[in-house]
């Protein structure tokens, strides 16, 4: 592996970076968990997330699609494991996990034809929604993070303000690879100005280890609840047909058309990722979409730069100094970048929901009642808080009340579509267009 390959691996890494460790960073925080923990969670994100690219990139008759997909910690998943998590606990987290993964994994040829479950309508009401259920954590950070002292000083509002505005500078003025690492520029900006306002401190840095191993079931032994595994399964899902774009865009830009057999090994992959993610106590992975632009951008297509990308990451995963780093990163800070990450969520949804034929008012429908109803449970999660415990985690979480709600509303308004033989979705098509 030369030089190149090397460099050009890192700069995935750089590119990347800030997705993967932003999700460990806000469920770490959310649960409550230890500084200690908070660094074993960074690192093993880290670690997985290089073996779960590597999986990918290694095509053979069982897994892998070969093309040049980096993969990371899903945000769709974030809300659903911290919502699992004050629920049930840790350890009901990755028992939904295991479940998912295997369920992917054990199913893998069969889940090409759940696509048309997810048209534009439900996949942009989906993402729109995961965006807007993830903004108020975004704004709280921005503040200081709930329960802070601190919280909504002018000087935490600077700061994440001042992240943000390096984020829209970056954006303006800088051109190619620079600019895809903007959120990271800024947040490694925002923690520079704050150890110079004294408010970063070092000492988890210092007492961190140089090496360590992954430890499976850091969090304790998997336990498998049947809310938490439907939940996780529709998370799972929606990131299948996430990833199945991203693989139909690589593969356009690659010069190689992906056949079924092609999905089929690259599902099976993230099955496998995502299983492994729960075994290590990490989180469910998708392709990432901003390192399809890299691929784009530097006109490299080959795998084994990803490759070079996987090694990196596993390799930085293993150093816990790395991870330590990560979790000093104060909450204006993060709160700044996670703002402008989510509104950026928000934005592909609606870019989604523009290829949807709004004439037909059935498909307006869809989309008003599931982001009402997402948003609804987002902002009053004690709206079903008189369910049964397996229904009620189900619902109670925001982002997946509102998927199920597109899913089931697609199939009532389009029964014969999403239902019905070939000869019929054709026929409604036509009609469509007709009209």
């Amino acid at each position: 592996m030369n030089s190149k390959v090397i460099s050009l691996g890192f700069q995935h890494v750089m590119a990347m970076y800030a997705g993967a460790i932003l999700v460990p960073l806000l469920v770490g925080r959310a649960l409550n968990l230890s500084s200690e923990q908070l660094a074993y969670l960074v690192a093993i994100d880290l670690l997985t997330c290089g073996i779960a690219t590597l999986l990918q990139a290694w095509k053979n008759k069982y897994f892998g699609i070969g093309l040049p997909v980096v993969l990371g910690a899903s945000f769709v998943a974030l809300s659903p494991m911290i919502a699992i998590g004050s629920e049930y606990g840790l350890q009901a987290i990755y028992g939904s996990i295991i479940a998912t993964g295997l369920f992917i994994l054990l199913f893998a040829r069969y889940l090409g034809k759940l696509v048309k479950f997810f048209p534009p309508v439900v996949t942009g009401t989906v993402v729109t929604i995961i965006g807007l259920s993830l903004i108020p954590s975004g704004i709280r950070n921005m503040a200081g993070g709930a329960g802070s002292p601190e919280f909504g000083s002018l000087e935490n509002l600077v700061l994440s303000m001042g992240v943000i505005g390096i984020i829209l500078l970056a954006n303006r003025f800088l051109k190619g690879y620079l600019r895809s690492l903007s959120v990271l520029l800024g947040i490694v900006a925002g923690t520079i100005a704050a150890v110079l306002m004294g408010r970063v401190h070092f000492q988890e840095v210092a007492e961190a280890s140089w090496f360590h191993l992954p430890q499976p079931f850091y969090f304790g032994m998997p336990v498998f609840e049947i809310g938490p595994i439907l939940t996780m399964l529709i998370v799972g899902l929606v990131i299948i047909v996430e990833s199945t774009g991203v693989f139909f865009a690589l593969g356009k830009i690659c010069d190689r058309p992906v056949t079924q057999a092609d999905l089929v090994r690259g599902y099976r992959a993230e099955g496998l990722a995502i299983m492994i993610g729960g075994i290590f106590n990490a989180f469910p992975y998708n392709t990432f979409a901003q390192n399809v632009g890299l691929v784009q951008l530097s006109r490299n297509k080959s795998a084994n730069v990803v490759v070079a990308a996987g090694f990196i990451l596993v390799l930085l995963g293993l150093i816990p100094k790395v991870a330590a780093l990560a979790t000093i990163i104060p909450a204006p800070v993060l709160g700044g970048a996670t703002v402008v990450l989510f509104g950026m969520v928000v934005s592909s949804g609606i870019k989604m929901l523009s290829s949807v034929d709004f004439s037909d008012q059935q498909n307006g429908l869809i989309v008003a009642c599931s982001i009402s109803l997402g948003l609804g449970a987002t902002v009053v999660p004690e709206l079903f808080s008189q369910l049964p415990d397996a229904l009620r985690i189900l619902v109670s979480d925001g982002v997946i009340t509102g998927s199920l709600c597109a899913i089931l509303l697609n199939v009532f308004f389009h029964f014969r579509s999403v239902l019905g033989s070939d000869a019929a979705r054709q026929e409604e098509a036509d009609k469509a267009r007709i009209s």
